[in-house]
Parts: structure tokens; sequence; C-alpha cells
């Protein structure tokens, strides 16, 4: 495909927001592979959902052949961006640093390709080029090429400063060092192009700009819109956000895959075109498909199971539909070994302790996995399942037959109060 068809493609998802001259910018992709840098701070020892939109354009630039740097900025995440925030990051240490950029690594290696070849992607730390950098070399090579002027001027400077907390001169800083990030990757890696979000447009001016004002050339900038939901709010802001982690540790592939599943109708159709490499054909099929019957949520569906396979992999991503299934009128006498291990991470665990005949009595296995009283049980037996059969059909006692693999006892109070109970000893685990 052509070098410049990304372009084409960014503007089909809605992927175009700011960029530097349209033309120069299409003939610059035309002319042959493009080096193409995105920068990713680690602020934290895990990258989030909010950066899936940046890390796929990285790999939609890829995949049109050109070559992506990932930039993990060791350096840049010491102070942390301004943009977009009220009030100051705390600063990390070199210690935070290392140990968060070791947990980004494999994260930004797992979206890109680093396999031999014209396409292949690097991964870079400014860190490497900052870190040695005098004070006085700084002033020189970089702060001499910016005015402040022009610096008051950015969004994420000014907004700042009428507030009460303003601004700290090292915050004020940021921009000069992601500027420098770029002269030094046009230097080293001829990068002539820069991605990221729309909050990072001053930022990739003031990098384009410092690059013309010392190496004399024409590099570009190009940003996409920030994902907001249809409610108007930023992407991720209704679960936490930020805390929403594409680390299974921090953020479990079922929680990733249920808050997909949760998407509103409306933002169906542009999440799958901005957060997922699915044709933009297959999309617009999808999201018709999914209009005419909205209620089965198809649409929802597919954008989790294809972001939280991109994320974990397949098999995570299909043991997070089979719990997600479990848990939202699927039956438990269909659920697989594999899929009750997963749920036993996702709900409360109770122990199911059989007596001596093998048989556990109903109302004490209930009573004990949600902390009611046997009276209370009783009185409102109606009220519970277990394993998808109302209690008040199971008798007094429920015996080995009635656990799903000889192990598992799905037991839910309610429309959606479950517990997970478990044989011990049975296959391992609990």
């Amino acid at each position: 495909m052509g070098g410049d068809a990304v372009l084409d493609d960014l503007a089909a998802r809605g992927l175009l927001h700011d960029h530097t001259d349209p033309a120069e910018l299409r003939s610059m992709l035309a002319a042959g592979p493009v080096t193409v840098y995105c920068g990713f701070d680690p602020t934290a020892d895990s990258l989030h959902v909010g950066n899936l939109q940046s890390l796929l354009l990285l790999r939609r630039f890829q995949l049109h052949g050109h070559r992506p740097i990932a930039l993990a900025g060791g350096a840049t995440g010491m102070i942390g961006d301004p943009s977009g925030r009220d009030a100051e990051r705390s600063l990390l240490d070199d210690a935070t640093i290392d140990a968060n950029l070791a947990a980004i690594r494999p994260q930004l290696e797992r979206f890109l390709d680093f396999e031999s070849g014209p396409t292949q992607a690097r991964l870079v730390d400014n860190r490497d080029w900052t870190a040695p950098m005098s004070v006085l070399e700084f002033l020189r090579d970089v702060g001499k090429h910016v005015t402040v002027n022009t610096m008051l001027a950015k969004d994420s400077v000014r907004s700042r400063l009428g507030r009460d907390s303003g601004i700290s001169f090292t915050e004020f800083s940021y921009m000069l060092l992601q500027a420098n990030d770029f002269a030094v990757l046009h230097r080293d890696h001829d990068c002539r192009l820069q991605v990221a979000g729309s909050d990072q447009w001053g930022n990739i001016v003031a990098g384009i700009d410092l690059v013309r004002r010392t190496a004399g050339a024409t590099v570009h900038g190009l940003t996409a819109p920030l994902i907001t939901g249809s409610d108007g709010r930023k992407f991720g802001k209704s679960t936490g956000g930020g805390g929403l982690w594409l680390d299974p540790d921090r953020t479990s592939p079922y929680r990733l895959y249920q808050y997909f599943m949760q998407t509103d109708d409306r933002d169906v159709e542009p999440w799958l075109l901005r957060l997922t490499l699915l044709g933009v054909d297959e999309v617009r099929a999808a999201a018709a498909a999914h209009a005419e019957a909205p209620g089965r949520r198809d649409g929802q569906a597919l954008l989790a199971r294809t972001i939280c396979g991109f994320v974990h992999g397949d098999e995570a991503a299909a043991a997070a539909a089979q719990v997600s299934a479990l848990l939202f009128g699927g039956s438990p006498l269909e659920a697989s070994p594999t899929t009750f291990e997963h749920l036993a991470a996702e709900i409360p665990t109770a122990p199911v302790l059989p007596g001596a005949d093998g048989r556990v009595e109903v109302a004490g296995l209930l009573a004990a996995a949600f902390g009611d009283s046997k009276g209370q049980v009783r009185k409102n037996l109606a009220g519970y399942t277990i394993n998808g059969v109302r209690a008040p059909e199971l008798g007094d006692a429920v015996g080995l037959e009635h656990l799903v693999h000889g192990r598992w006892a799905l037991l839910r109070k309610g429309k959606s109060n479950y517990v997970l109970g478990a044989r011990a000893g049975a296959g391992g685990g609990m």
C-alpha cells in the first residue's frame, strides 16, 4: 500500500486533529518510509487505556510501511507533562522511573513489530541523551532557541498561570525537554514525524521549531483528537480513567473486557474505528448490524473481544468473554474449568465443605457465602440460586453431583450478588 495511504485511513477513522501542512506531509509519506515517533512517560508501572489510541497510531504507521519509534520518557517522566493538569505531579526518583520503565517496556513491545526488517520498530529512552547534558549545555543548545513568549502562549502553560497553584519552572521546562527529544531523534534516527494526542500539539510544534532552528530541516507533527464518550466525559473516566491499566495484574482481562461491554451504543462505531485494527469497512458493517439489534450488544462484544485480545491475547479475551457470559445469564453447567479459575479471581469465593456423607446443607452453604444467618436464608430461599438452579428446588442439601466439574458452585443472591463456592482439594487451587 502507498506510504501516504495512512493519512486516508486516519481520516476515515476520525483520527486527524492537528497536523502540519497536509500537502507536504502527504508528499513526504509518499516518497518512502518515514521514521515516526510517539512518547510515553513512565509515570506509573503500567500504561493505561488512555494510551491505546497513541499506541495504535504508531502501529498504523508501521502497517503502512513506516518505521515507528516508541519513546519511553525516562527523563520527561521524572517531571510530568503539565498538559491537561490542574496541579503539579509529584516528582519521581530514579529508582521509581527504572521500575516503571522495566514494567512498561514489555507492554510497548507487545503492540509493535520489533522483528528485523524495513519497518522494524525501535524503543528508546530519552534519559539516555538528557541525563548526560549539563545545565549550561541545555540552556545553550535548547533554551537559546525557544522564546518565553512562545512558551507562555501554549495552552498547557497559559491555563495554569491563571490558577493560584501556578506552574513551577520544572514543569515549565517540560516543553523544552520534549522539543529536544524530537531534535535528537531527527539527528540520530532521521525521525521526521511526531504523533500524539491533541493535548500534545504545543509540545510537538516546539520540537518542530527547534529542529528547524538547529538543523535547518523540516519535520512534521500530527495529533489525533482525545477520546471522549458520547456523554462528554474523557475516555475511561467513568471507571476511574487512568486506573484502567494494561497490566493484567492491575486490571484483569475480565475487567477490561467488561469496561468495553458497557460502552454506550453511540460510541461503538467510533471506538471500533479508533481503538482497533479492524478494517474501516468491517467496522461500518459491524456498526450497521449492531444498530439493527442494539439489545444484543454485538457491537460492544466485538469491541471488548478485539481490544482485550490485542492487549492480553486471544486466550485471555476468550476467558474474559466466558466469565462475562457466566455472570450475565450464561449457564454455569456449560462453563469450562478454566472459566471458573478466571471467575475465582473476579468475585468473592467461599469453601464448599461436604460432610461425611459427601453432602452440604443448602442453608449453611448460602449463609456462610453471603454472611447471612441460616434463618435469613431459609426465610428468603427463593432469592438464591446454586449453579443456576433456584435453591428451593435443591432440597435441604446438595451433593457432589450438583457441583460443576465436581468442584464449583456459582452462588447468587438476588440479581447480581455472586459468590463462587469451591470444594477444597478438588483439582488444586482453593
